[in-house]
C-alpha cells in the first residue's frame, strides 16, 4: 500500500469454489483494517472466474473489505466483464443471506398472545352478533334461507358421515359390553351389561362421539370452504354485491349442523346400542331379556338429556368452523390453520360444554 492509501491487489489463475475460499480468508485479513483509501484490483491474470469468483469481485467492488474506499476492477476479459456486470448490488442484497431474527423476550411473547386472544374473542363477539341478526329472519322468512345449500351441506355433514359413524359407534357398544362384562361378571351380574351399554350410549358417548366425528369432518371442512372462499376474496365479493357472507354462508350451515347433528347421536346410540347386544349374544343372554333391561334402564329425561347435548354439540361444530373460516388472513398456510383451529376449538368446546351438562345434570338429578 503506498503513503497516499493507494492499494493494488494482483489475482490470477483460477477463481473457483476451491481457490475462493482462502483467496477470500487472506484478503478479509490483509484489508480490512489497513486504512485504504483507493484500492485497484487486477484480474487481468485470471483464467476462469466462476460464480464464487464474481461473488469475490462484487464483494470487493461494493468495498465490504475496504469500508470507505474507492474500489475499482480492471483487467477483466471480455467474457467475464458481462457476467460481472450483470450482478448487481440489489442482487448481492437479496440474496446475501440475512442473520436470524433476535428471539422475542418471554414479555413479548404474553403480550403478542394476550393481543391475539383479545382478538379473537372480539371477533367471536362479531361473529355472534352476526349470527344473531341473520338467524332468527332466514328462519321465519323462507325466502330468506337457502334451503337447497341446506340440503347439500345436510348431505355432506350428515349422510356421508353415516359409514364412520356405523363403525365407531358398533365398535365403541362392544368395548363397553366387553369391558363392563368383565367386571360385572365379579358379583355376578352380567345382565347389566345391557343397562350400562344403554345409559351410557343415549346420555353421553353417543353425542360426545358423534360430535366429536362431526368435528374432525365438518367443522374443518367448513373453516377450508369459507377459508379459501376469503383468501380468493369471494367473500369481499359477495359484500360489494351487498350479501352478507353470514346469511349466505354461515347460517345455512349452522341449521345444517342443527338438523344433522341429533339424527346422528340417535343412531350413534342404536349402533352402540346393537354392539353391545352382539356382546351379550355371545355371552349366552337370549334378545328378549337383553331388549328388555335395555328398554327399562332408559328413561325419557335421559333421551332428552342426549338430544339436549347433540343440539349444542351441533351448533358449536358448525359454528366454531364457520367463525375460523371467516378469520382466514393471507397466505399459503392460513386455510390449513383455520382448519387446525377450527377442529382444536371445536372439541375443547364440546368437551368444556359437555362438562357442564354433567354439572347441571347432577344437580338437578336429571
Amino acid at each position: 500500500m503506498g503513503p497516499d492509501g493507494l492499494a493494488r491487489v494482483m489475482l490470477k489463475g483460477r477463481l473457483s469454489a476451491r481457490t475462493v475460499v482462502d483467496c477470500w480468508r487472506r484478503l478479509e485479513q490483509s484489508l480490512r483494517l489497513a486504512g485504504i483509501k483507493i484500492l485497484e484490483v487486477d484480474v487481468s491474470g485470471v483464467s476462469f472466474c466462476g460464480g464464487a469468483g464474481f461473488a469475490l469481485l462484487r464483494y470487493l467492488n461494493m468495498g465490504k473489505m475496504t469500508p470507505g474506499a474507492k474500489v475499482s476492477v480492471v483487467g477483466l476479459a471480455e467474457g467475464f466483464q458481462r457476467l460481472f456486470e450483470g450482478f448487481t448490488v440489489q442482487d448481492y442484497d437479496a440474496f446475501h443471506p440475512r442473520e436470524p431474527a433476535r428471539s422475542h423476550p418471554l414479555i413479548e411473547e404474553a403480550g403478542h398472545a394476550t393481543r391475539q386472544l383479545a382478538g379473537d374473542l372480539r371477533d367471536q363477539v362479531d361473529f355472534l352478533g352476526g349470527l344473531a341478526a341473520n338467524l332468527p329472519p332466514s328462519l321465519v322468512n323462507r325466502k330468506r334461507m337457502r334451503w337447497p345449500e341446506v340440503r347439500h351441506v345436510f348431505e355432506l355433514a350428515g349422510a356421508n358421515a353415516v359409514p364412520i359413524v356405523s363403525l365407531v359407534s358398533l365398535l365403541l357398544g362392544f368395548i363397553i359390553a366387553f369391558e363392563s362384562a368383565q367386571r360385572l361378571a365379579d358379583f355376578g351380574a352380567q345382565i347389566y351389561v345391557a343397562n350400562t351399554i344403554t345409559v351410557v350410549m343415549v346420555r353421553e358417548m353417543g353425542p360426545l362421539m358423534t360430535a366429536i366425528l362431526l368435528a374432525g369432518r365438518s367443522a374443518s371442512a367448513f373453516a377450508a370452504e369459507i377459508g379459501t372462499m376469503k383468501v380468493n376474496e369471494e367473500l369481499n365479493a359477495l359484500e360489494t354485491l351487498g350479501l352478507s357472507p353470514i346469511r349466505f354462508l354461515v347460517v345455512p350451515r349452522i341449521v345444517a349442523g342443527i338438523l344433522a347433528a341429533p339424527l346422528l347421536t340417535c343412531y350413534s346410540v342404536l349402533m352402540g346400542m346393537i354392539g353391545g347386544a352382539l356382546v351379550m349374544l355371545g355371552l349366552g343372554f337370549s334378545l328378549m331379556l337383553i331388549l328388555h333391561q335395555m328398554a327399562v334402564s332408559v328413561r325419557l329425561g335421559d333421551l332428552a338429556v342426549g338430544m339436549e347435548k347433540s343440539l349444542v354439540f351441533g351448533i358449536i361444530v358448525s359454528g366454531v368452523g364457520c367463525w375460523r373460516g371467516l378469520q382466514t388472513e393471507q397466505g399459503p398456510s392460513a386455510v390449513g390453520l383455520s382448519t387446525t383451529r377450527a377442529v382444536v376449538t371445536s372439541l375443547l368446546l364440546i368437551i368444556v360444554a359437555d362438562a357442564c351438562f354433567s354439572t347441571i345434570t347432577y344437580f338437578l338429578k336429571t
